[in-house]
């Protein structure tokens, strides 16, 4: 039986999927804090200190790349953060790092963007960063490339075609097994669900008419025009 609502559902946010024209639906955003150890110290904490935290973003913060994006409100002080994004395929639940490929559905190039003025103000104040993170159309995302195995080579951040983020992806502090391990502790990971992996030093300012690009070693880039 049809379920009747008060006003049309929303529409169901996905993601474009490499050489396919399926696509793949997104569920929950968790990104990671802090899990490369330049851009923890760069933010003035220590990288060695505690187990990976999580933030969210709402499913519906998800750009595709290629996008056009209006410069946010309520911020003088938009960032660019390149990070690998996971593309969760398979329920589970309190998983070993042994298992946690076996939850991956794939893999892309995403932008978290970062009010970083307003996330200051928050920290400043002991407050949470929902508004700083989980803004809309903060979560940039290029097409996701079917497959468990770990993309391993160069992450690059280019604003106008400058280089202003370059790591190793396994420069991470915590690799992608032990993310999906810890998650699975504090929530049951569903198909549809995507983790933001963290980001390296770099992070920094996106003007209006300027274009941002993520590219990684063996994805699609993940590029986005602020106006």
């Amino acid at each position: 039986m049809a379920t009747d609502f008060v006003f049309p559902a929303p529409a169901q946010p996905s993601v474009a999927v490499e050489d396919r024209t399926e696509r793949f639906p997104v569920r929950r955003i968790f990104c990671v804090g802090r899990n490369y150890a330049d851009h923890a110290r760069e933010m003035g904490h220590d990288p060695n200190a505690e187990p990976p935290f999580f933030f969210t973003k709402p499913a519906d913060a998800v750009v595709e790349s290629g996008s056009r994006i209006a410069y946010p409100t309520a911020t003088a002080d938009l960032h660019h953060e390149a990070e690998l994004v996971v593309a969760i395929g398979r329920a589970g639940a309190n998983v070993t790092e042994a298992e946690a490929l076996s939850l991956v559905w794939g893999y892309a190039a995403g932008n978290d963007l970062t009010r970083r003025d307003l996330q200051a103000e928050a920290k400043a104040a002991r407050r949470p960063w929902d508004m700083s993170k989980g803004f809309d159309q903060s979560a940039v995302m290029g097409a996701i490339r079917q497959g468990s195995a770990i993309p391993a080579g160069r992450m690059r951040c280019m604003v106008d075609g400058v280089v202003t983020q370059d790591t190793d992806l396994d420069q991470m502090i915590w690799p992608v097994p032990g993310i999906i391990m810890h998650l699975s502790r504090l929530v049951a990971l569903a198909p549809g669900d995507l983790i933001f992996t963290g980001t390296p030093a770099g992070v920094g300012p996106i003007a209006k008419g300027q274009v941002c690009r993520v590219e990684i070693d063996g994805l699609a880039p993940a590029e986005v025009t602020v106006f």
